[in-house]
């Protein structure tokens, strides 16, 4: 049943069908027209009578007593109190003339209604007409009966003045509100008493306490004066009906809004408000765009998810953010670990309670984890409402969290929680990264049923290149932002944010330039994510980045899982160890590229090195899978120091994944879904204790030597030398060559060096090497603090063994196979 504009007439309502469904939320404190009014009934005290006065209850067929409604027919004159004036309805009829509806707020907070009749042109001596009415929750399904039994049908009369006008008042109480009066006209023809319709033979029919609205902002919103504002953008659909429900676990709702589209629609948006909406828990949407039924759907913008999976009618819970303060650090400061929060903390080994096990509560009940690695930043997968069969990089909603995600108690349970973790890691120095998907949703996304052209530009993907995707995208962002305290994101599938509408490749796409630049966004981590989803691939493209955007460096991944296999150019390493310049030269540095070595779309890190992929450019170190060999187990052991000690000694911001500290394995698979939970019981094992050592020692060497290891700009030509195994220029091209060596000079301009030169060598050969060293300078020695190939726990230390000459005048170091060192220059005098 739509609401109409001042020159429609209603869809089809019929007030005398067959089925009468009562709907849950109904029942009156008072209802009346005319001049008398009656006491107000309750909504439970069926012990009450309802009273007519002398001429309507002559008239009216069918009543009975009602503990529901307060009824007075007027004797003279129709009389509404003076108040403000809300909406105005304006129809005509099958049989000429106008029908006139005019809605008030009376003083006293009750509805006023004036039905006015004009112009109507009768043939019969009988001037009398009779308004036949009943109220509805939405249709005439959803009638709002009188008492059990009862039609729930009215008729009263209308009185006529001196200009041959017809009108009739009537007055509602508010808590009766939002409903539906339908009515039709009948009068005598002919000595017969006809029925009188629209001009498109249906019944007339208006809102009460249901107004336009407004189509900014979109999604649910309190206006100035109090009332609910619903919005919702949907270029396609034929009609939109707003579901309101009583219990945000019902399945059906007890009203349906059909907005009429001459009303509630303002260009693209289609929008409402209600003064009342006490007695609704929850909404969601029907768009139509045509005569078959469709399915509610939930809000895209709505903050906070009902159990029926539609948006509750509520404003997010208010929370304590006093003393909560960003760390705020810089981007070449960051040490990052990225998990997922179900698996971090879902297994039983994690010690955490019930309850809240696999929860954001759970996260900050390990932050001595975070402190035992050194990290200083933690980016989480993706924590929105998400398909269960394909994961959670596929998303159906971006602006709440996924409940499963919080305690029991539902969303604003969830919602409190992941605020506490937010403002608890803040407050222990520890940022908070979200990945974020906003190319792609998941089949049964709401906004594929909304208006599936304008959001998408083929099967699930999102069109980024539409303006109101881009404006659903960064509303999304701002409300983590300002609502949740989030420091920043991770686009994953970012290579896609670049297309335009028919999948062209954009040199300024729209919204990667609006994020950049955006007040609130650009002052936070933006972090573009290559990584594509449905190929399971990394697509390298130029990313435009107006100095603001990172990148996760997937070539930095896959150069130095080559060099390891031995299967790539020492030019490829040296390129990465001093910041990737080959990428992040132009404009930005090497604090835009976030280094990893391992990721959750893939092989992790012992599995690296336990089977051979060519598309995964891992190396099983001699043999595949599980073994016992100790030559095999050995290298593996020291290939995942080698990646680790290169990861950390790189210029960039070092990503560590979940479970690779403690040799978390899938068994060689590849996708998210195949991963296991966190297995807390791995941390008690050798090589975890070791890993995690060593991960600790060389995130407190890069904050120790941060003039060399923590950069923003990079290092200049005078400060980094590049030696072969006997000080000579490396082989650049020559693909058989296995050896690097690197020297890192301090600043002599620096008037508070840090300590003194560093050296540090790679070799991923499968013989031992002898590095030739440079002499150090007047004064200092080469001490040791890292060799790979030693075993624990003499293979790093943070004071350092010095470095014996065996042949007087020149220095050798001897390294075993597979094996990266790292030396230090310090004063002879300590």
């Amino acid at each position: 049943m739509a609401m109409l504009s001042l020159s429609s007439a209603t869809q089809p309502t019929c007030l005398t069908c067959g089925a009468i469904k009562i709907s849950k939320s109904v029942a009156a404190n008072s209802c009346k027209y005319g001049r008398r009014v009656t006491q107000s009934l309750g909504r439970t005290d069926f012990g009450q009578n309802l009273v007519f006065g002398k001429t309507a209850k002559n008239i009216v067929q069918g009543l009975y007593q009602n503990p529901r409604f307060a009824v007075l027919a007027t004797s003279t004159l129709p009389v509404i109190q003076t108040g403000e004036k809300l909406s105005t309805y304006l129809f005509r009829t099958e049989k000429g003339g106008n029908v006139n509806v005019i809605i008030t707020r009376l003083k006293d907070g009750k509805y006023g209604v004036n039905v006015e009749i004009s112009s109507l042109q009768l043939n019969g001596n009988d001037d009398e007409v009779i308004m036949n009415w009943g109220v509805f929750r939405s249709d005439s399904s959803s009638l709002i009966p009188l008492q059990s039994g009862d039609s729930g049908i009215f008729e009263i009369p209308f009185e006529i003045d001196s200009l041959n006008k017809f009108s009739v008042g009537l007055e509602f109480d508010a808590s009766l509100a939002p409903f539906y009066v339908s009515f039709l006209l009948k009068c005598p023809l002919n000595g017969e008493k006809i029925e009188i319709k629209s001009h498109r033979k249906t019944n007339f029919c208006f809102p009460v306490g249901i107004k336009s609205g407004h189509p900014s902002p979109l999604g649910l919103s309190y206006s100035a004066d109090g009332s609910l504002n619903f919005s919702l953008f949907s270029r396609n659909a034929k009609s939109v009906i707003l579901c309101l429900f009583d219990d945000s676990s019902s399945e059906e709702p007890v009203l349906e809004i059909d907005l009429d589209p001459y009303v509630n629609r303002s260009g693209d948006i289609w929008h409402a408000s209600m003064d009342n909406v006490m007695n609704f828990a929850s909404y969601g949407y029907r768009c139509k765009n045509g005569q078959e039924k469709s399915s509610i759907v939930l809000d895209p913008y709505s903050k906070v998810i009902g159990e029926n999976s539609l948006g509750e009618i509520c404003t997010e819970p208010t929370f304590d953010w006093s003393d909560d303060v960003s760390p705020n650090l810089p981007m070449e400061k960051l040490m990052v670990y990225r998990l997922n929060v179900m698996d971090f903390t879902s297994d039983t080994s994690s010690d955490i309670p019930n309850e809240i096990r696999g929860t954001f509560s759970a996260i900050t009940e390990k932050l001595h984890h975070f402190k035992d690695l050194g990290v200083n930043a933690i980016l989480l997968e993706p924590i929105v409402p998400f398909d269960k069969k394909k994961g959670p990089y596929y998303p159906s909603h971006l602006f709440s969290p996924q409940n499963s995600y919080g305690p029991q108690g539902g969303s604003i349970s969830t919602i409190s929680s992941m605020k506490e973790m937010v403002k608890r890691l803040h407050a222990n120095g520890i940022e908070v990264l979200l990945e974020v998907v906003v190319t792609h949703t998941c089949d049964n996304a709401s906004l594929a049923k909304i208006d599936k052209p304008s959001y998408y530009s083929s099967n699930n993907a999102l069109n980024c290149a539409h303006p109101v995707v881009q404006q659903l995208i960064l509303d999304s962002l701002k409300h983590w932002v300002i609502n949740y305290h989030i420091d920043g994101f991770c686009f994953i599938n970012s290579s896609s944010m670049v297309n335009g509408f028919h999948g062209e490749h954009l040199s300024r796409p729209p919204l990667i330039e609006t994020i950049a630049f955006d007040p609130i966004l650009s002052k936070t981590k933006i972090i573009a994510d290559s990584f594509d989803l449905i190929v399971n691939s990394t697509k390298e493209i130029q990313f435009p980045h107006w100095k603001r955007w990172a990148e996760m460096n997937a070539r930095f991944c896959s150069e130095v899982r080559n060099y390891l296999r031995g299967e790539s150019l020492v030019s490829n390493l040296a390129t990465h160890l001093c910041g990737s310049g080959d990428i992040f030269l132009n404009g930005r540095g090497p604090a835009f590229s976030f280094n990893f070595v391992a990721r959750n779309h893939g092989l992790s890190l012992v599995d690296l090195v336990s089977f051979s992929s060519a598309s995964e450019f891992s190396w099983n170190c001699g043999e595949e899978g599980a073994t016992k060999k100790k030559i095999v187990l050995e290298t593996r052991l020291k290939q995942i120091r080698n990646f680790l000690f290169i990861l950390y000694i790189s210029l960039g911001v070092p990503v560590l994944n979940m479970g690779d500290e403690c040799g978390q394995s899938s068994g060689g698979k590849i996708l998210v879904k195949d991963r296991k939970p966190f297995n807390w019981k791995s941390l008690k094992t050798g090589f975890a204790v070791q890993t995690i050592e060593f991960i600790s020692f060389l995130s407190s060497l890069k904050i120790k030597r941060s003039d060399l290891l923590q950069r923003s700009e990079f290092l200049k030509v005078e400060n980094i030398d590049w030696f072969g195994l006997d000080l000579s220029p490396p082989n650049w091209e020559d693909p058989t060559s296995k050896f690097l060596a690197m020297g890192l000079k301090y600043d002599q301009d620096d008037e508070n060096p840090l300590t003194g030169d560093m050296f540090a060598a790679f070799n991923s050969g499968d013989g031992p090497v002898t590095a030739t060293l440079p002499l150090p300078r007047l004064g200092m020695e080469w001490v040791r603090l890292v060799d790979t190939g030693l075993p624990y726990p003499g293979f790093f230390s943070m004071t350092g063994d010095p470095v014996v000459e065996k042949i007087p005048g020149s220095l050798g170091y001897q390294m075993t196979p597979y094996s990266c060192v790292l030396l230090e220059a310090r004063s002879v005098d300590g």
